[in-house]
């Protein structure tokens, strides 16, 4: 599920994807969802995790194991039992059946690209994360901001030791910043690429300053669209933009030539080749912040898919007492 994004080892040969509904990754839903059984180990279903309480499930095939017990369908539960004891005992006494991995196969159809731009043409957000795909390695890491960059994150493909965060229990827009200075300070073999949205990041960009004093060299792609776009897509209205910023001038002025840091802002592809080209060579031992001009309305499907749902959940009537 997309909390779990970067938990199981994704150049796995038996990795399939990322359950999320509707808005899973190509043709992950459709096994589970039409499987005799399922297994959660852990899971929290709510709203936005459920993608507005709309996942196809039976809730009498699910057997839910949580930290201290087990659900079994609609019941019995039986408490104090350790996940990891029981996931044990568990793989000890199945046996192995491929089908499901089978049936994978037969639909499978890889994805395509996102169509090629003209030069000069502004740039697309999903010619974004095309280039960010090809900057992972094992000595990278991935930092995923609440907002359109949970689904284009959740669709990269982890090569083996690529580090991943995300967080969407309570969908806290701003966490990225301080979730990229605390990754970044310990795990120093890694370089960190966050992808953080102009709302969320107005709501902790202090946090940068503590990132020059510390010396690191993340990588801050700021999305900048003008507003918070995963809340126009569940309820719109005047309150979902926000004030411009100037978000390489404000990092320069943070800077203000102590530490190390270089600053770019691209509105082309060509732009954006150039400016990683730059934070991946020269300034590879340096914080970059690359402020990435975007379409207001620029926003991955599954946004738009989930943020209906998620609509329609929560603006439905109270259920009666």
């Amino acid at each position: 599920m997309p909390s779990a994004k970067g938990l199981v080892p994704e150049h796995h040969p038996r990795f399939i994807g990322t359950y999320w509904g509707a808005v899973s990754t190509t043709f992950c839903a459709e096994i589970v969802e039409s499987a005799d059984a399922y297994l959660f180990a852990g899971p929290i279903f709510n709203d936005y995790s459920s993608v507005g309480y709309s996942l196809l499930l039976k809730r009498e095939k699910a057997v839910i194991v949580q930290p201290d017990r087990v659900v079994v369908g609609s019941g019995p539960a039986f408490g104090c039992i350790v996940m990891s004891e029981f996931l044990a005992k568990l793989a000890g006494r199945l046996d192995r059946n491929t089908t499901a991995y089978d049936n994978y196969r037969r639909i499978f159809v890889p994805d395509r690209e996102p169509l090629n731009g003209k030069p000069g043409e502004p740039l697309r957000v999903n010619v974004l994360f095309k280039h960010i795909r090809g900057m992972l390695s094992g000595d990278t890491a991935v930092i995923a901001e609440t907002g359109d960059s949970w689904f284009n994150c959740q669709k990269l493909r982890l090569p083996e030791g690529c580090g991943y965060e995300f967080q969407m229990q309570y969908g806290s827009i701003g966490w990225s910043v301080g979730a990229t200075l605390g990754y970044a300070q310990a795990a120093k073999d890694k370089r960190v690429i966050a992808c953080i949205g102009d709302g969320s990041f107005q709501m902790t960009a202090q946090d940068v300053s503590t990132m020059l004093r510390c010396g690191q060299r993340s990588i801050i792609f700021l999305i900048n669209n003008g507003g918070y776009t995963i809340e126009v897509e569940i309820h719109d209205g005047p309150y979902n933009v926000i004030k411009n910023w100037d978000y390489t001038g404000l990092i320069d002025a943070i800077h203000n030539s102590d530490g190390s840091c270089w600053t770019k802002k691209v509105r082309t592809e060509e732009e954006l080749k150039e400016a990683i080209a730059t934070a991946t060579g020269d300034k590879k031992d340096c914080l970059c912040f690359i402020e990435v001009i975007v379409h207001k309305d620029d926003t991955s499907k599954e946004l738009l898919e989930w943020g209906s749902r998620v609509s329609a959940a929560n603006s439905r009537p109270p259920n009666p007492q």
